[in-house]
């Protein structure tokens, strides 16, 4: 049970939608069969809807792990797309390098090496579209490093935003995590409140966000 959406209703929802084949489904697969995280089916169906609606000419993605979520943007975007990701785990990378060089988008997505909070502050800014989906205890930092690249009429997608549903309700919360509930808590409140951000949070998957930027801060 994820304690967001009940269990019937997502394995409805996972099995009605349009699966996926090709690099994908084999990226699918390796991430169920090595514990990678990937964006769930059900987001990554909502995800493609947006960008066929934004049509983003340059997305700048905070967590890249195998390159899953890059190459699904490439691919819905006909590679109509520049996307600069980041990551820093080695393993994650070696993988993320050769699955991109397998779709044939080397030239599309960059991987920028190292801690975001640091290899984040040097990108030039206009962005289109920010997706959110590193360490969930520091998005508030990442969204402040990276707001004023986002274009007015611009998105930030935040993913996993309800953290098995341990947002919502102490209830859930194992000891452990307290700390990255509270800093979740506080980054919802944020993005939620502000005069130039139109803020929705849409509980699929394992929770999502999605911030339209109005205006500059």
């Amino acid at each position: 049970m994820s304690n967001i959406v009940n269990d019937l209703v997502e394995d409805y929802i996972r099995k009605t939608l349009k699966m996926n084949n090709g690099l994908l489904e084999e990226m699918e697969i390796y991430a169920e069969d090595n514990s990678v995280p990937i964006i769930h089916k059900e987001v990554s169906e909502l995800l493609k809807v947006i960008l066929k609606i934004h049509k983003p000419k340059r997305i700048l993605e905070i967590g890249c792990a195998i390159g899953y979520s890059s190459i699904f943007f490439a691919d819905v975007l006909n590679n109509d797309v520049e996307i600069i990701t980041t990551e820093r785990n080695p393993i994650m990378l070696e993988k993320a390098y050769e699955n991109i060089k397998k779709a044939g988008l080397s030239d599309k997505i960059k991987i920028l090496v190292g801690d975001a909070e640091e290899t984040l502050k040097d990108i030039d800014g206009d962005f289109d579209m920010v997706f959110i989906d590193a360490a969930k205890g520091q998005y508030k930092l990442f969204f402040d490093i990276v707001f004023d690249k986002v274009k007015n009429g611009g998105i930030v997608i935040s993913d996993n935003i309800l953290y098995k549903g341990m947002i919502a309700s102490d209830d859930f919360v194992v000891k452990r995590k307290k700390t990255i509930v509270k800093r979740m808590r506080d980054y919802l409140d944020y993005i939620c409140h502000q005069e130039f951000l139109d803020t929705s949070i849409i509980p699929i998957g394992d929770g999502v966000a999605i911030s339209y930027k109005m205006s500059d801060r």
